[in-house]
């Protein structure tokens, strides 16, 4: 295939939560294949930082930004931003999310609040600031989970409730971002080897006895996806929920 085909040279990146875990690894990828990525980050600056060294020695360009990703005018203020000092926003990425597990009698309404914000009302915040600033070729990409169609084990209703939310959102805006060129999509992962979900945790052994590939994904594997759909040949990919999970939910 022809370089020019799948690289992101001259493309303008945004990645929300990128400082660490599969955020970090899309904010590499992006990068590597080319385009300009400004990331946020919440509290992790040294995160932030040595990533941004990692991704320019590797000849990349990075911009890291501190903002709460719950906070949607300062994300909407740093995409604003991006956008002005660039020309224009062709990719975003909503990457950062919350998972906090509990049981019904125990979960607060402050823990619900939270994660509607974050996961959904964030998510969309961020997808209506970018559009604004998108062409015929942008690209919306949400990262999800495939607790959106399986919850295998309680305590996560509130956590799966969230991430199904975002895929009737991405089939709704694919519809009202279609005619202008612009793709919405959603990436679910299955188990993924991070802090919040590491391969030698509590319940590893638990999710990889119902896996047909029975381990945890590595953060590069998502990456791969999301760098795939932020490219030209994904053009005609828009409104999927497309699960990489190793057959978590097969």
């Amino acid at each position: 295939m022809n370089q020019t085909t799948v690289s992101l040279n001259g493309k303008i990146a945004f990645v929300t939560g990128g400082s660490r875990g599969i955020g970090a690894a899309i904010v590499r990828r992006l990068a590597a294949d080319g385009a300009t990525v400004a990331f946020t980050y919440h509290n992790s600056r040294g995160a932030a930082d040595a990533l941004a060294a990692e991704v320019e020695a590797a000849g990349g360009r990075v911009l890291p930004i501190q903002a709460d990703a719950a906070d949607v005018q300062m994300v909407k203020a740093a995409i604003d931003d991006l956008a002005g000092q660039f020309g224009r926003l062709d990719i975003l990425v909503n990457n950062a999310g919350v998972f906090i597990p509990g049981a019904l009698a125990d979960f607060s309404l402050e823990d619900f609040d939270r994660t509607v914000n974050v996961n959904v009302r964030a998510v969309f915040a961020a997808i209506k600031a970018a559009a604004a600033h998108m062409g015929d070729g942008g690209r919306v990409i949400n990262i999800g989970s495939v607790n959106a169609d399986r919850v295998p084990f309680p305590g996560m209703s509130v956590y799966a409730m969230s991430k199904a939310a975002l895929t009737g959102l991405v089939q709704g805006l694919a519809r009202d971002l279609g005619p202008r060129g612009i793709t919405v999509n959603n990436v679910q992962p299955g188990p993924v080897n991070t802090e919040m979900n590491p391969d030698n945790g509590d319940f590893a052994k638990a999710m990889h006895a119902i896996m047909a590939l029975p381990r945890h994904g590595h953060p590069d594997e998502v990456a791969g996806m999301v760098a795939y759909l932020a490219r030209p040949e994904a053009a005609f990919v828009t409104g999927a929920n497309l699960t990489i999970d190793g057959g978590f939910g097969a």
